[in-house]
């Protein structure tokens, strides 16, 4: 029920982190990978790596979501490249404070504009040119990251005392936004075939994060740790990837350890 092979794959953003994650899971699966990232060096570099470790084919091209003609660019290069299939999409590209600190009052307006597009907007581009190919082959799965900031208000206490500026609002309403395009698409694109679900991961650990920030942010969820790269997304991902979510759509996993249990 997990196997994937003969699949091909976008996973946007799929260069680093968790989108990275993302692909790892569905080449391990056996299915062929694209991968993009705002630097194209990056993302053909990711892409040899994987094709490396796991024996798929792979494509790796630069992609800035924010505007709707490089996602519409890449989607066509990415059918060239499989041979018009597409069969998973997974909506992954976005980004954090977009450059300025995290609080409203004090946010560039353009920081927030971009913001929304490369996390909201970008995603609908991305949904629709890729719907566009699973449409004509009556199939696909489309997986959007969202985010539990979509669920919860966050305790900004615990980012200023370990000197950290936290998500923006801007950011909260972008991942919000996913899941309302989760819901409303999934039943759009139930008639072609299609299973558009979105996962909301909680914090994930970095190397680079203050001890005092991991320790805090562990005691507010259920499991008492974050979230960890290279593992706690993975099961998610292939899930509803895979013929095992045949029945599922328009739904979201919370994938947080916990942390919204209380809220």
């Amino acid at each position: 029920m997990f196997d994937l092979s003969g699949k091909f794959a976008l996973v946007t953003g799929g260069a680093s982190k968790l989108g990275r994650d993302a692909a790892d899971i569905l080449a391990a699966a056996g299915c062929s990978v694209a991968v993009t990232s705002r630097d194209g060096e990056k993302a053909r570099r990711s892409a040899v790596e994987i094709a490396d470790r796991y024996g798929v084919r792979t494509f790796g091209i630069a992609l800035d979501q924010s505007r709707f003609e490089p996602v519409r660019d890449a989607v066509a290069a990415v059918a060239d490249w499989s041979g018009g299939q597409l069969d998973i999409l997974v909506n992954n590209s976005g980004g954090g404070s977009g450059g300025s600190v995290a609080r409203l009052f004090e946010r560039d307006p353009a920081d927030i504009d971009a913001l929304i597009r490369t996390n909201l907007t970008g995603a609908i581009y991305c949904c629709r040119e890729a719907g566009r190919l699973m449409a004509h082959q009556g199939s696909g799965r489309i997986i959007s990251i969202a985010s539990i900031a979509a669920y919860v208000g966050r305790d900004r206490s615990i980012y200023d005392r370990n000197g950290l500026a936290g998500q923006p609002v801007d950011y909260a309403a972008a991942k919000a936004g996913i899941l309302g395009l989760t819901r409303d698409l999934a039943a759009y694109l139930a008639p072609m075939g299609i299973t558009v679900n979105a996962i909301s991961p909680g914090g994930f650990e970095r190397p680079d994060m203050p001890r005092g920030f991991v320790k805090d942010y562990s005691h507010l969820t259920a499991l008492g740790r974050m979230g960890r790269d290279g593992v706690d997304l993975k099961g998610a991902i292939l899930f509803l990837a895979s013929p095992a979510s045949s029945y599922v759509t328009g739904q979201d996993i919370l994938v947080d350890g916990g942390f919204t249990l209380w809220k």
